[in-house]
């Protein structure tokens, strides 16, 4: 079975990308990151890889979707509370990200969602398993 999620994402500016999610607090592998990409680190098991445009094209045989038209992906990340997602998402905004809808309570699960500099969009996540099924 797999043991590594790794997500690939293009990304028009790589430094600029790279500087957004630094600013979020996570941290990218150098030992994968030079000028065509980064290699960001989300847990010990999950990698996100930010590719220029013109290097992520060399793994795929279709063109490239531009996020801010269509979406091809919903990354979504569980955090520890609703508090995270909030202070998550009200971060990414500061740093020029895009909120795309409104927060969401649905008990058990509470969520927020934005777009990244380059349309890709992330939901944050908390969830109390102790609530579910109970409404």
């Amino acid at each position: 079975m797999p043991s590594k999620v790794f997500i690939n994402l293009p990304v028009k500016d790589l430094g600029r990308s790279q500087a957004f999610f630094t600013n979020l607090g996570f941290l990218f592998n150098p030992q994968f990151s030079d000028d065509k990409a980064g290699c960001m680190v989300v847990t010990d098991s999950i990698f996100v890889m930010l590719l220029t445009e013109s290097y992520f094209k060399t793994f795929i045989d279709t063109g490239l979707c531009d996020a801010n038209l269509q979406t091809e992906v919903l990354i979504a990340l569980d955090v520890n509370s609703v508090d995270e997602v909030k202070e998550f998402v009200s971060k990414a905004q500061s740093l020029g990200g895009r909120i795309y809808a409104e927060p969401k309570d649905h008990g058990f699960m509470y969520q927020h969602s934005f777009a990244d500099l380059d349309g890709h969009k992330w939901e944050l996540v908390y969830m109390d398993m102790n609530q579910f099924g109970q409404s």
